[in-house]
């Protein structure tokens, strides 16, 4: 297998109007004639990379990218405070994914998606299985209740000092309907001073859970422009604070569903972000899913885990 290929740019991007004032942004790389894939970004609200890729067998795959609502380069951006957040559900996501898939003439594809990615090709798989050909899923999160309260209450136990500062960023008399809740309505207040505060301690309390992981990064979620910042939090504890709009553990109780899609899971051992369990388990529940624990590895990352994401996109290129 080659690990790496030469860097590969678009050859074509746009954006897609959804038709209620929205407009997803998109491109495409590698061969316009190989195989679809879908690549389905993070957060909810980090947008997709702006870099070249350089997994994909740029003469087997069409490599297909976007922001989702309000990041990115998608429009309107939630940095604006008139931004309708009503219009950004998981739902919403699921049904702009079908919409790029109809617009660029897919009849079915890869995808591939790791975080809240993960998430989101999880619940699309589940309501389009036919439109699916394989999966490979990097730090596997389904984003269920469980796993929101831990990693926004239970892994303070780890970093109890930073947990302190994230709660107590908000007034105790706000938190009546829970901490996510109340930041979700600091990052609606019409004054960017406050909106690029509770950011602020937002990010600076994911930036802790994964400090102490094998191959952290400081600053994983904290370093990007002011308006990426205030974006991708004011997403995130919109969907989070909703649980995503998802039943309780719904995409695990569904998983069966997905019988008969390959699918390659890969998950870090030491991820304090997502702990290995929730794979563990959906690998369980998944047949044809193999589920590969990267010894090395956190929700940060490293060269093992990389390399095993992409022999699964190498295996699949000509499946």
């Amino acid at each position: 297998m080659t690990d790496r290929y030469p860097p590969t740019i678009p050859y074509d991007s746009g954006h897609l109007d959804t038709g209620d004032g929205n407009r997803v942004y998109y491109e495409q790389l590698g061969n316009p004639a190989g195989k679809p894939a879908l690549q389905v970004h993070g957060g909810p609200g980090s947008g997709a990379s702006r870099r070249p890729t350089q997994a994909w067998d740029p003469e087997s795959y069409r490599v297909i990218r976007f922001d989702q609502r309000n990041c990115g380069r998608s429009t309107p951006h939630a940095s604006d405070p008139t931004a309708d957040m009503r219009l950004n559900t998981t739902q919403h996501l699921i049904d702009d994914m079908e919409r790029l898939r109809e617009h660029l003439g897919v009849e079915r594809w890869l995808l591939n998606g790791g975080s809240w990615g993960s998430t989101l090709v999880l619940a699309y798989a589940q309501q389009h299985p036919q439109r699916v050909s394989e999966m490979v899923i990097p730090a596997v999160t389904t984003t269920s209740p469980g796993e929101i309260d831990w990693l926004y209450r239970g892994a303070g136990r780890f970093h109890p000092e930073a947990w302190d500062r994230f709660r107590d960023a908000v007034p105790e008399h706000d938190r009546a309907e829970g901490l996510l809740a109340a930041y979700s309505r600091l990052m609606e207040n019409p004054d960017r001073k406050v909106r690029l505060n509770a950011a602020t301690n937002w990010l600076a309390w994911e930036d802790a859970v994964v400090s102490g992981e094998p191959n952290g990064i400081p600053g994983m979620y904290s370093d990007r422009d002011v308006d990426a910042r205030i974006a991708l939090v004011r997403i995130c504890s919109h969907y989070f604070s909703s649980n995503a709009w998802l039943a309780h553990d719904q995409l695990l109780h569904h998983a069966h569903e997905l019988a008969g899609i390959p699918a390659v899971l890969v998950h870090g051992r030491h991820d304090m972000g997502s702990p290995v369990h929730t794979a563990w388990k959906l690998a369980k529940a998944w047949p044809g899913a193999r589920l590969h624990i990267i010894e090395d590895s956190g929700h940060a990352g490293s060269e093992a885990m990389q390399r095993t994401t992409r022999a699964a996109i190498e295996a699949f290129k000509n499946r």
